[in-house]
């Protein structure tokens, strides 16, 4: 079944960087206009460089990409062309916000700014203009869309008359879900541990501001966030409020690119820190982080402590909820009574493959109400190793999609389905009040919409 999100493969195509490969596009394609649609030309080149970004994207085409991609290029121009009809508009922040996330996106996926730049032959302004006008674009008929679409609203009488006309091959399979209840403790950490850390981090401010090496050399080497130490550090573009606040205090006000901040302590580890930019209300840096080892006596004495308050729990001393209240150091679920809530769709329901790993390797064995015996996990926030215990609340097996139980899952379906039809609707009558002239040579496709080719 198309669903409304298959549209955002058009989004897409003008929020691809635009500059992947468009050295090999220019020189190596001889340029032609392959479609006209209205006043818009399609170029051979747009449609190289979209096919070959779509490769490093690793999307697979259900047919031959020389047909699907102008198509979708043409479906994007006619939302556009709408857009500037109905003077829908994109704020310069949304689009900077967007750039900003696609730039990081290709730093961490490259390796740094360096080289990024090398790989596309651009210095970073360059790749950044090209970005800006390409994510102004993918917004803009995010927000045609959403207009054309307004609010669909579907009765349960439709949504059951929907899911009783559903072939069994179409009902879809609901992966088995769980809720989860955590409680978790940091292990005592030794001072010495936490001197340590702080010595080595002066040491490393100390060789940078005597120029013996660079901060992003010593990142690379020590720093325990592995994901920016391979960048040497960089982290990326990010505002006040999307960072940590000690970090964020610190950061924002740091001036000169050769100095290193104070050491800082958030709730990570403790870090120091070098400004690499300032960009209006946005700010890059690159960090070194730190964190104090936690022998295994400490780790071996805070799951004792879990597993009493565990055995407390299970001889009705007090509840889990109550437990979780009061001793747990999760602050995500310290004030919810312990139960952990899916990222993905703020919900309280997670697939087994969406729990922390060593999360679902317990939970997998447990009946409802269990409580578990206190383990050792990694907190995916913050890197830290946490002693745990965990109470499984709910299970509902993997299964084929039941009206009853699924209702919201076969609503949204349902919803998806309205959307789709709205906009494919939209853009055949598009087509028809449209001129559109495609070269001959590319005429021999099957095209999802007919419409292309006027009769």
């Amino acid at each position: 079944m198309e669903k409304f999100i298959n549209f955002r493969w058009v989004c897409f195509l003008a929020l691809s960087l635009t500059v992947t490969l468009s050295a090999y596009a220019q020189d190596n394609v001889v340029d032609e206009v392959v479609w006209v649609i209205g006043d818009e030309a399609i170029l051979k080149s747009e449609v190289e460089e979209a096919r070959l970004s779509a490769l490093y994207e690793g999307r697979k085409f259900d047919g031959d990409p020389y047909c699907i991609i102008p198509e979708e290029l043409a479906v994007q121009k006619l939302f556009m062309h709408q857009a500037e009809l109905d003077s829908i508009n994109v704020s310069e922040t949304e689009v900077l916000q967007r750039v900003d996330a696609i730039e990081n996106q290709y730093i961490q996926s490259i390796g740094s700014r360096e080289k990024m730049e090398e790989y596309f032959n651009k210095t970073a302004s360059q790749i950044r203009e090209s970005l800006r006008e390409n994510a102004r674009s993918g917004l803009t008929v995010q927000k045609m869309q959403q207009k054309i679409v307004g609010e669909i609203k579907v009765t349960p009488a439709e949504v059951r008359q929907f899911y009783s006309g559903l072939s069994k091959d179409s009902i879809p399979y609901v992966p088995t879900d769980v809720e989860v209840q955590i409680i978790t403790q940091l292990p005592k950490i030794p001072d010495s541990e936490v001197e340590d850390v702080k010595r080595r981090l002066r040491d490393y401010t100390k060789r940078v501001d005597s120029g013996e090496t660079s901060f992003s050399t010593l990142a690379l080497l020590y720093s325990e966030d592995k994901n920016s130490a391979a960048k040497g550090g960089e982290i990326g573009f990010f505002g006040k409020g999307q960072l940590d606040p000690e970090y964020a205090n610190v950061a924002f006000n740091l001036n000169d690119p050769n100095k290193v901040s104070k050491i800082v302590k958030t709730e990570y580890g403790y870090h120091i820190i070098q400004l690499i930019e300032k960009r209006g209300d946005r700010i890059n840096t690159r960090h070194i982080l730190l964190r104090p080892r936690i022998p295994e006596s400490s780790i071996t004495a805070g799951n004792a402590r879990l597993d009493s308050i565990a055995g407390d729990i299970k001889n009705n001393k007090f509840t889990f909820e109550a437990a979780a209240s009061i001793v747990s150091m999760d602050k995500d679920t310290h004030n919810n009574y312990g139960l952990m809530v899916n990222s993905n769709d703020n919900t309280s329901k997670f697939q087994m493959e969406e729990l922390p790993q060593e999360v679902a390797k317990v939970v997998d064995k447990m009946k409802v109400g269990d409580v578990s015996k206190a383990f050792t996990m990694i907190d995916a926030k913050n890197g830290l190793q946490v002693c745990a215990i965990v109470k499984l609340k709910n299970r509902i097996d993997g299964h084929k999609a039941d009206i009853a139980d699924d209702y919201q899952n076969v609503k949204e379906m349902l919803l998806n389905k309205r959307r789709d039809e709205v906009l494919q609707k939209w853009i055949r009558d598009k087509q028809k009040r449209t001129f559109i002239h495609i070269n001959p040579n590319w005429q021999k496709c099957s095209f999802k919409y007919p419409g292309w080719l006027k009769k």
